[in-house]
C-alpha cells in the first residue's frame, strides 16, 4: 500500500523520535506524528510524504497513553519550544535517555548502557536568559514571541512563558509595550528594515542582577534617555543595559559589536561557590540548577586528587575549569570568542585563582601549539563543544596527546556519539549520563566518561 499525501490513516505509536515525535509504521514504511505518544492509537492525516518516510497530525487520538497529560500553555500546539509539554515530565526523562541510547547505537552499532536522565525537582521557569524575537504579524501589527517550529513567524506570549524566568518575562514585555509606545520600528527580515530585531534578557539567578540586551538593525531608539531612566527606576535589579547592533540578514541573534547605554555592561552570578561575570557575547548555561548538576557529576567522573594538568576545551567564561581548579594542579582552558576568555580571566582573579591559563581562539589551532611549543600535556580534558561538536583535529590531537580520561559534556547526543566511535580508537566508554537542561523541551546534555585504554 503505497502511502499518500492527504490520506487518513489509522495507526499505533510504536516510539518517540528525537525530537519527542510519535513513531509510526504502515507496511514497514515510517511516519512521524508530532504531538503523538508512545503507545497511543491515533487518526492521522499525511501532509507530505519523502522516499523513505511521511509526516503526518493528528486528526483524532482513538487510544490515550496514560503518560499523556493536560496542556497547560496557549501557545503549545505552534510554539516551538516545549514539544514535549503533552507527556507526563517522568516520561520525558525516559524519552530523553532513549534518544541518547539510539544516537549511540547508530554510531557504535552496540547497545550502550546509559544512566537514568536527571531531572529538575521543579521543571517550571528555569531559563536565567530570555530571547525573545521582534516582527509583525500576520496583520502587519508589532509583535514579540517565540518563532512557530521551523519557521520565523512570531507567535505572540500572550501569558508567561512556563520555562522563562517570571521577571524577565515582566520585563520583555515592559519593553516590547515602550517600543509600540514611542513607535521603535520592529525588524523586518524580509526587506531588512526597522529598528528593534530581538530582546534579549539575562538574570543571575542567585544574585538577582539583569542584563539588558536590545538587538537593533541600525541606531535609531527613539527615546533612549527617557527608556532607560523608566526601566531601571521600575525594575532596580537592571545593572546594565547594552545595545548589540546586528545589520546582516541572518538567523544568528547577536552581531559582534556592542554598547553600553546603562551600568558597566555586564552582570555576576554565583554557581556552586563560584562567582561568575557574564557579559552580553559570553556562554552561559541557561539552567543554573541544573548546570551545577552538571558539572557536579563532571567533576565525580574527572576524580581529580590535586595533581592532575587539565584541558578545559570550549571553555567559555571558564565556569567547568575553575571548577576543577581547586582539585586540579592547572587547568588550561581555551575558547574562541575573546570577550568569553576575557571574563574567564576575570572571573578566575575574582575568585582567588591562580592555577588557570585561558587563552582565545579556536580549539584546533590552540590546543596542537600548547602541546607542541609549550611541552604541554593533560592527565583530563574537560570538553563542552558546540552543538556541532569536536572538529577532526581536535580528535586526532587528542589521541596523540592521550590525557588519561576525557570528561566529554555535549548538548547534542548524534555529534557526541559521531566523536564517542572516533575517540575509541584509544579511549573505552564508561559512563554516559543524560541530564534534562531543558526541562519539557526535546533538547537532552550528556556528561560522558572515556577513559584511556593502555
Amino acid at each position: 500500500m503505497e502511502i499518500q499525501k492527504n490520506q487518513e490513516y489509522v495507526v499505533d505509536i510504536i516510539d518517540n523520535g528525537y525530537d519527542g515525535e510519535g513513531i509510526a509504521k504502515i507496511n514497514d514504511f515510517t511516519i512521524f506524528i508530532q504531538g503523538a505518544i508512545k503507545g497511543e492509537k491515533v487518526k492521522i492525516l499525511i501532509l507530505k510524504v519523502t522516499k523513505s518516510f511521511a509526516y503526518g497530525k493528528i486528526l483524532e487520538i482513538l487510544s490515550s497513553s496514560r503518560n499523556r497529560k493536560d496542556i497547560d500553555c496557549a501557545t503549545f500546539s505552534k510554539c516551538g519550544g516545549c514539544t514535549l509539554r503533552h507527556i507526563d515530565y517522568k516520561e520525558t526523562l525516559n524519552i530523553k535517555k532513549d534518544v541518547v541510547k539510539n544516537c549511540l547505537y547508530k554510531e557504535l552499532h552496540r547497545d550502550v548502557e546509559v544512566n537514568n536522565t536527571l531531572g529538575m525537582e521543579n521543571p517550571l521557569y528555569y531559563r536565567n536568559k530570555l530571547q525573545y524575537p521582534i516582527g509583525y504579524n500576520k496583520e502587519e501589527k508589532p509583535v514579540m514571541g517565540i518563532y512557530s517550529q521551523r519557521t520565523h513567524n512570531i507567535i505572540e506570549t500572550k501569558q508567561n512563558c512556563f520555562i522563562q524566568n517570571e521577571k524577565c518575562s515582566e520585563i520583555a514585555k515592559y519593553i516590547f509595550e515602550f517600543a509600540v509606545k514611542n513607535n521603535i520600528k520592529p525588524y523586518n527580515e524580509k526587506t531588512n528594515s526597522g529598528t528593534l530585531r530581538h530582546i534579549v534578557i539575562r538574570i543571575g539567578v542567585n544574585s538577582n542582577e539583569i542584563m539588558i540586551t536590545l538587538v537593533v538593525n541600525k541606531d535609531e531608539f527613539n527615546s533612549e534617555k527617557e527608556f532607560v531612566e523608566e526601566l531601571t527606576k521600575k525594575f532596580p535589579e537592571i545593572k546594565t543595559i547594552v545595545k548589540n547592533y546586528n545589520e546582516k540578514n541572518t538567523n544568528v541573534i547577536l552581531g559582534k559589536k556592542n554598547k553600553v547605554i546603562y551600568g558597566n555592561g555586564y552582570i555576576y552570578d554565583m554557581l556552586g561557590s563560584y562567582k561568575f561575570k557574564i557579559s552580553p557575547l559570553s556562554f552561559y548555561q541557561v539552567n543554573p540548577i541544573q548546570t551545577e548538576v552538571l558539572y557536579n557529576k563532571a567533576m565525580e567522573y574527572a576524580n581529580l586528587t590535586g595533581k592532575e594538568t587539565v584541558f578545559d576545551l570550549y571553555c567559555g567564561i571558564g565556569t567547568i575549569g575553575i571548577f576543577a581548579s581547586d582539585k586540579a594542579k592547572k587547568v588550561y582552558g581555551i575558547e574562541v570568542i575573546p570577550e568569553a576568555i576575557e571574563d574567564a580571566k576575570e572571573n578566575a582573579k575574582i575568585n582567588g585563582i591562580g592555577n588557570t591559563e585561558f587563552f582565545a581562539g579556536e580549539v584546533e589551532k590552540i590546543l596542537p601549539e600548547l602541546i607542541d611549543k609549550r611541552g604541554i600535556s593533560a592527565d583530563v580534558a574537560f570538553i563542552d563543544p558546540p552543538r556541532k561538536g569536536c572538529d577532526n583535529i581536535t580528535i586526532e590531537t587528542l589521541l596523540k596527546v592521550t590525557p588519561q580520561k576525557i570528561v566529554y559534556v555535549s548538548c547534542n547526543p548524534a555529534t557526541l556519539a559521531r566523536d564517542i566511535r572516533l575517540l575509541e580508537e584509544k579511549y573505552e566508554l564508561k559512563q554516559v549520563q543524560p541530564v534534562d537542561m531543558f526541562p519539557y523541551t526535546s533538547s537532552v546534555e550528556c556528561v560522558v566518561l572515556l577513559q584511556f585504554k593502555y
